[in-house]
């Protein structure tokens, strides 16, 4: 699921921009407005999940937000499953079947069988 809210960017006097998220109530800051606008993707995320997971509805979001002439507004996505993926450090078990004399090669060597697993399918993958 993909969301969209308004948000609003101000110019910060020791520089910087504060984001605003008018219809979630939140606040973030960057050092730029590039950062800015990652922060608000991250800050709308984390809400995002937790709005999710509390299977509460979404509020709607606003097609205009009041600003001032400084401010600059835009709209923000955040893809709630890429980001859900891209945050969740939690590890599953998964039964793996190899040869006993493979196994036992791994022990004797010191070799982490489930480190080398998750380099091989990163690699296959290509993920970093």
């Amino acid at each position: 699921m993909t969301v969209v809210y308004p948000v609003v960017f101000t110019p910060m006097e020791e520089g910087g921009y504060l984001a605003y998220v008018p219809d979630l109530k939140i606040n973030t800051q960057g050092e730029d407005l590039a950062q800015a606008i990652l922060m608000a993707r991250d800050a709308i995320g984390v809400i995002g999940l937790d709005i999710e997971d509390d299977g509460d509805p979404f509020p709607i979001p606003s097609k205009s937000v009041p600003h001032q002439e400084n401010e600059i507004v835009s709209l923000v996505d955040v893809d709630l499953a890429a980001y859900r993926r891209s945050v969740e450090k939690k590890t599953v078990r998964r039964n793996v079947t190899l040869p006993g004399w493979l196994d036992s090669a791994a022990k004797d060597a010191g070799i982490n069988v489930s480190a080398v697993l998750q380099a091989a399918l990163k690699q296959q993958l290509g993920i970093q």
